[in-house]
C-alpha cells in the first residue's frame, strides 16, 4: 500500500473478498453512507457486491439495512 505522503486526493478502488486493490492511488475514499473520508489505511469495512466503503460497521449495517429489505424487518422484530 502507498504511504500517504506519496500520494494525495480520493483513491479509485475495487473491492474484493479480504482485500482491495488500488486502481488510482489517493490518501482516502469516501464513505457511502455519511461521505466521511477514510484513510485507506485505516479502511476496514466495504461492501464488495456494491463496491462501495464504509467509515465503521454501524455504517455497513445501516447501508445493508437499508439494501435488504428482509433482513431490516427481521432486525427491527429483534
Amino acid at each position: 500500500m502507498m504511504n500517504r505522503m506519496e500520494s494525495s486526493g480520493e483513491a479509485r478502488i475495487r473491492y474484493g473478498d479480504g482485500d482491495f486493490e488500488i486502481q488510482r492511488p489517493g490518501a482516502y475514499v469516501r464513505c457511502a453512507v455519511t461521505g466521511e473520508t477514510i484513510p485507506l489505511d485505516m479502511l476496514r469495512y466495504w461492501s464488495v457486491a456494491r463496491q462501495e466503503a464504509y467509515v465503521d460497521c454501524a455504517a455497513s449495517l445501516k447501508r445493508e439495512l437499508a439494501c435488504n429489505p428482509k433482513l431490516a424487518a427481521i432486525a427491527a422484530g429483534l
